[in-house]
C-alpha cells in the first residue's frame, strides 16, 4: 500500500528513527524498534454480540439457570487418600462461587479437556499486551494498539461482572497505572452498551427455534480479499492436520506472511528478518525482540490472572516441515 500525504499507511504510520531508538542485543528488554505504529488519531472499538465467556458473564450465566445456587468445587484425593484439594483444572461455566478466576472456554460436557482461556481472560490480558500478537508486535509498536471501548448489547452487560473481570477495581487492581519497557502499559477499556441486537444473536436464533446447538463452522473474511470457510478451524475440503488446510489466520500462515512482509522492509531490518527465519515458531516467541512482551505476560499472569495454565508443546513446528 502506498503512503498518503500524511506519511501514513491506512491506520498505520511509519515511525521515525528517533522514535525507534538504537538497538542493542544487550538491551533487548527495552526494545521498541518496530517500524510501524497505529496512527495517533485512531481509536479502537470492539463490538461483542454476546457477553464475553468466562468471568465477565458469570452473573448472567447464574441468572440463566433454574437453580442459581453455586455448585460445589470439585475435589480430588490427596496423596494420603485422606485429604482433598481443589481440582487444578480450569473450570468452564460451572462452580459459580469462584469469581474473579481464570476459566477455560466453555464447551460441551463430553468435549476433551482444554487449556484454551475464556474470552474474559484473553480480553483482560490484552489490556496490558495490546491487541497485537507476538508476531505483529514485532512490526507494530504497542503504544496505540489498545482497545478503547468494548460495546455490548444491554441484555449482555453485567456491571458487576465486567468491573470485576476487567477494571483496576477488580482482579486487575495490582496493575493500576502500571507501565513496562517496550511501550507497554495497563490500558483498561471502557464498556458501553447498545440497545441494538445483532440479527443473528443467540437470543434471535432461540426465538426462531426451540433447538439450538453449537456449530464448528466458521468464516474468515476481510476487505483485502480473504474469504475462507472453516470446519473445526480447517479449510473446508482439507483434512485436519494437513498443512494445506491451514487458515490464513493460523500461526503457520501468519508466520509466512510476516516473513514476506519483513523481506519488503528496508535492509536495516536485518534483526527482524533474522528472527523470523528461526528454525521453529517457538524460537520466534522466545527471541530477544519479544523480551518486553514476555515480561508483561509473565507479570500479568502472576499478579492478576493467577491460575493461568500455559499451553505448551504445540509451537515446535517449522515452516519448511510438511
Amino acid at each position: 500500500m502506498l503512503l498518503n500525504k500524511s506519511n501514513e499507511l491506512g491506520i498505520l504510520r511509519y515511525r521515525t528513527d528517533e522514535q525507534r531508538g538504537p538497538y542493542s542485543p544487550k538491551g533487548a528488554q527495552d526494545w521498541e524498534g518496530q517500524p510501524f505504529a497505529i496512527a495517533d488519531d485512531v481509536r479502537l472499538y470492539m463490538y461483542c454480540s454476546e457477553a464475553p465467556c468466562g468471568d465477565a458473564s458469570m452473573e448472567l450465566t447464574m441468572a440463566a439457570q433454574e437453580d442459581a445456587s453455586p455448585w460445589d468445587a470439585p475435589v480430588v484425593a490427596g496423596d494420603d487418600a485422606t485429604t482433598t484439594s481443589a481440582d487444578p483444572s480450569l473450570p468452564g461455566r460451572g462452580f459459580f462461587s469462584q469469581l474473579g478466576i481464570v476459566r477455560r472456554k466453555p464447551a460441551r460436557a463430553d468435549a476433551p479437556p482444554t487449556l484454551s482461556k475464556s474470552c474474559s481472560d484473553k480480553m483482560a490480558i490484552r489490556q496490558c499486551t495490546s491487541i497485537l500478537s507476538s508476531l505483529t508486535a514485532l512490526f507494530i509498536h504497542p503504544g496505540n494498539a489498545y482497545i478503547d471501548v468494548v460495546v455490548l448489547p444491554q441484555s449482555q452487560y453485567s456491571v458487576t461482572g465486567c468491573k470485576r473481570s476487567f477494571s483496576s477495581e477488580g482482579r486487575m487492581s495490582a496493575l493500576k497505572d502500571k507501565t513496562w519497557a517496550g511501550g507497554y502499559a495497563f490500558h483498561p477499556f471502557q464498556v458501553e452498551t447498545t440497545a441494538r441486537e445483532f440479527e443473528n444473536s443467540k437470543r434471535a436464533v432461540e426465538a426462531k427455534s426451540a433447538t439450538v446447538g453449537a456449530s464448528n463452522l466458521a468464516a474468515a473474511w476481510n476487505a483485502a480479499g480473504l474469504d475462507e470457510g472453516l470446519i473445526g478451524g480447517v479449510l473446508q475440503g482439507r483434512r485436519a492436520f494437513d498443512v494445506k488446510g491451514a487458515s490464513s489466520t493460523s500461526r503457520r500462515q501468519m508466520w509466512t506472511l510476516a516473513r514476506e512482509t519483513a523481506s519488503l522492509l528496508h535492509s536495516t531490518e536485518r534483526d527482524l528478518r533474522a528472527l523470523l527465519s528461526a528454525a521453529s515458531y517457538a524460537d520466534i516467541k522466545s527471541g530477544e525482540l519479544s523480551v518486553p512482551r514476555r515480561t508483561v505476560v509473565r507479570q500479568v499472569r502472576s499478579e492478576s490472572l493467577t491460575g493461568w495454565a500455559e499451553n505448551t508443546g504445540d509451537d515446535g513446528f517449522a515452516l519448511d516441515s510438511q
